[in-house]
């Protein structure tokens, strides 16, 4: 079985990168292996990078998968969706060295992370749901809304708007940018320094600002699973007409 997750772990920092070849679609292989890799990390108890392949992070759900409807795209999006709550609860701190574009799940996963550094360059940051015919899902929008400046995350919902990295930082999908050949080095010395917090500290403070928001996910997962249910079914009837 090919892993699309590669761990690795040195002085209580796990790095995670996401890897398929190609444009690090969030496949359901690639959920299974991120799960997996958060839980190694978890039971090390080790701060977290979350990376990708060189000028891509993730360019958001497998599309194929999408495309083929049924049960494996609702299953897809479940672990999706349910991975922000995931990642939002870890009790460690995790980092995005984000690598260069980032689209819809991809910009999900990013901002569900304690801290995210961007790559300089002529990159994209989008949730392009709309543009792609997709009502934003409520556990997206949420995520959205959990950094972005107000018009911003307006935009970006209901225009599906391209933010070019250095309009990403003012935005606040990013807290920084850094060059692309100082990336890792730069999330390391943050996960260093977040290595000198308290740990039991930084994770009852995290969960107690974080919980309502948590909880709204959770609750709101199944009600946007429903709603795939139904486009895929209204597509299909459309298709048949």
């Amino acid at each position: 079985m090919t892993t699309l997750v590669h761990y690795s772990l040195a002085d209580g920092i796990a790095t995670l990168t996401l890897d398929d070849g190609k444009r690090n679609a969030l496949s359901p292989a690639m959920f299974r292996d991120i799960y997996a890799a958060l839980d190694r990390a978890e039971a090390d108890r080790a701060i977290v990078i979350l990376t990708g392949r060189e000028q891509v992070f993730s360019a958001g759900f497998d599309l194929k998968v999408m495309k083929a409807g049924g049960l494996d795209t609702l299953r897809m999006l479940r672990a999706g969706y349910s991975l922000t709550a995931r990642v939002l609860a870890y009790p460690y701190p995790v980092i995005t060295a984000c690598n260069g574009h980032v689209l819809a799940m991809g910009v999900f996963l990013m901002l569900s992370t304690d801290y995210a550094i961007g790559t300089r360059g002529d990159f994209r940051v989008a949730a392009n749901e709309v543009a792609i015919g997709m009502t934003m899902p409520r556990v997206a929008a949420a995520m959205l809304r959990h950094r972005l400046a107000p018009a911003d995350y307006q935009a970006a919902v209901t225009l599906s708007q391209y933010f070019p990295v250095e309009e990403a930082l003012r935005a606040g999908f990013f807290h920084e940018l850094t060059e692309a050949p100082q990336l890792m080095q730069r999330a390391r010395e943050l996960a260093a320094g977040f290595a000198k917090l308290d740990r039991a500290s930084h994770t009852a403070s995290k969960r107690r600002i974080r919980g309502p928001l948590i909880r709204y996910i959770r609750r709101s997962v199944p009600l946007d699973l429903v709603d795939a249910a139904w486009a895929a079914i209204w597509a299909a009837r459309r298709g048949k007409g």
